[in-house]
């Protein structure tokens, strides 16, 4: 009896062995396949890219559509499809916050920024704050903004590229892949993400980058309507049947599709820590709305547009193509719940990150015949996967390198002699020192908490750039000093609040959870860091005596009419 039980487990392990190796090939063909086509449109838009405003701007030759979806790529990061899926799969209702703030976020880039910035702007977000104001200290500190963010949010994506690959491709801590140990080939994978991302931002430039975005938008959009459809084909369209088995499955009961699982906890007996809990979820919220507004990958995205009208109409768009893919996240993650299982996400991995994928092997498995199904929609989500990481390193990479060539070298080592070629020479060799920081750090960092680096980012971004954009649009007086002050003011009050706080040390979560040396109570520091920016930027403002009435009334009326706009 024994021996026939050995070999029915051998037979198991085997079958297992083999639906890996299956799903392990799909994902090598698939993603093969992807880069083949991506560096194609790239070649291709390589021969179109003759000047400055090709390179950084795409030649302002993109509709409203396109640069919508281009937004949306470029948006809808590795973070968006595996993190927001896997905290609903694991949080319940706590988890839509993510999709709540990141939506609500661009009703404040539309009504506040987009148009505005399209219409003052030339080709980075600097080219507004210096319109009325000294050019080199201005531009330098939104080059060290701009490049702050960029590098963190590169760190994110680019540890994630590791972790996701080698869980997608079967490759654990003990085992090996093409004769790579698993810490070899999460190396192999960040240095291979980064170099692809160098080749298409200085082969292709903008026109690159914006085709490759569409794309994965495209691809995104794409693979999660299946698997939402999927989902709710398995429940016959009965959303209340999918919530039950989730909140079942959860191992919460109700509470999981109530409020207070994972933010504003209420702790019995100690007022102090739930006031400090429901602070950090009001500060998280308000760094989600606010961050979006002053990233520098999304706000360059502007001037890809002709028009002031299609800058309008492509956050429309990023808008409608944003907020049903963050619908579809529902669906995920109460799918990934109610179908996987809490224990089973938690056992592959602590922060629920392959939840999605989790799910689609769920979903070919019962739809599209057993495990050979299972494992063809694993690697299509797998891809799928790639194209998010490899278009948002793209669009980062592209930001920072802009802004270093055209706000750093041009404006203020050239003092805005250099011509258009030296310019783009110079944003393609940043684009390539700033690929290999994020290689060298990623493969350094991968022990790091990307949440942390992508809260870093946001926080940065709300905190730094956000207040000196307000304050240069809507603000008569503002002037050289309250921007460099907004700038370098809110950037070291997000980088040392974090610093301090329980996400770096004193936890068992911290980044150094043997270390202790916070004390600032909160997890994410734009509740304090955001007022500190804008604190900051009035205070420079009226310690200054510069004011030129002249030009902000050019400023404004260009922003609201478009009148000398390039």
């Amino acid at each position: 009896m024994s021996t026939v039980r050995a070999a029915e487990a051998t037979a198991v392990l085997a079958a297992e062995a083999g639906n890996a190796n299956t799903a392990r090939t799909l994902t090598i063909v698939l993603f093969v396949l992807l880069v083949v086509v991506t560096l194609g449109l790239t070649i291709w838009a390589s021969r179109q890219t003759k000047t400055a405003t090709d390179f950084y701007a795409g030649g302002r030759s993109f509709s409203g559509f396109q640069n919508g979806m281009a937004i949306g790529g470029d948006y809808m990061s590795a973070a968006s499809f595996l993190g927001i899926a896997g905290i609903i799969a694991l949080y319940g209702y706590d988890g839509f916050l993510y999709s709540i703030g990141f939506l609500v976020a661009w009703l404040v880039a539309l009504l506040l920024v987009a148009e505005l910035l399209r219409n003052s702007g030339r080709y980075t977000m600097a080219d507004v704050l210096a319109f009325r104001m000294r050019q080199r200290p201005v531009r330098t500190a939104a080059a060290v903004s701009t490049i702050t963010v960029s590098i963190f949010y590169l760190l994110a994506q680019m540890v994630g590229a590791g972790a996701l690959v080698a869980l997608l491709l079967g490759i654990k801590p003990d085992t090996t892949f093409l004769g790579m140990s698993a810490h070899t080939a999460k190396v192999a994978t960040i240095i291979l993400v980064g170099a692809l991302m160098i080749i298409y931002v200085t082969v292709g430039g903008m026109k690159g980058t914006t085709y490759v975005q569409i794309i994965k938008a495209a691809l995104l959009m794409g693979g999660t309507l299946v698997m939402t459809l999927l989902v709710l084909a398995h429940y016959d369209f009965n959303l209340s049947a999918l919530l039950g088995d989730a909140a079942g499955a959860s191992g919460k009961g109700d509470a999981f599709l109530e409020p207070g699982l994972r933010y504003g906890v209420e702790v019995a007996g100690n007022a102090q820590q739930t006031f400090y809990n429901k602070m950090d979820l009001l500060s998280l919220g308000v760094a989600l709305v606010l961050g979006t507004a002053g990233l520098p990958h999304i706000l360059i995205r502007f001037y890809t547009v002709p028009t002031a009208k299609a800058a309008r109409k492509s956050v429309l768009w990023a808008i409608g193509i944003i907020g049903t893919f963050y619908l579809f996240t529902l669906a995920l993650g109460f799918g990934a719940a109610a179908l996987v299982g809490r224990e089973a996400i938690v056992a592959q991995d602590l922060a629920g990150n392959t939840a999605a994928p989790q799910l689609a092997e769920a979903l070919g498995f019962d739809f599209f015949g057993g495990e050979i199904g299972g494992a063809a929609m694993l690697a299509i989500i797998a891809a799928v996967a790639f194209a998010t990481i490899l278009a948002v390193v793209a669009g980062l990479t592209l930001a920072s390198s802009s802004s270093l060539a055209h706000d750093f070298y041009a404006n203020v080592v050239k003092k805005g002699q250099a011509s258009e070629r030296q310019e783009v020479r110079v944003a393609r060799i940043s684009a390539f020192g700033i690929g290999a920081i994020a290689i060298v750090l990623s493969i350094f960092a991968q022990s790091l908490n990307v949440a942390f680096l992508v809260a870093l980012a946001f926080a940065v971004a709300a905190s730094g750039n956000l207040p000196a954009i307000l304050y240069s649009l809507f603000w008569r007086r503002f002037n050289t000093s309250g921007a460099v002050w907004a700038i370098y003011g809110g950037l070291i009050a997000a980088v040392g609040l974090v610093f301090f706080s329980p996400v770096v040390s004193g936890a068992p979560t911290s980044m150094f959870p043997d270390s202790d040396w916070q004390w600032f109570p909160l997890s994410n520091p734009g509740l304090i860091s955001i007022p500190v920016g804008f604190l900051c930027g009035w205070i420079g403002t009226i310690i200054s005596k510069e004011n030129d009435a002249d030009k902000y009334a050019e400023l404004e009326v260009r922003s609201l009419t478009g009148a000398g706009a390039h």
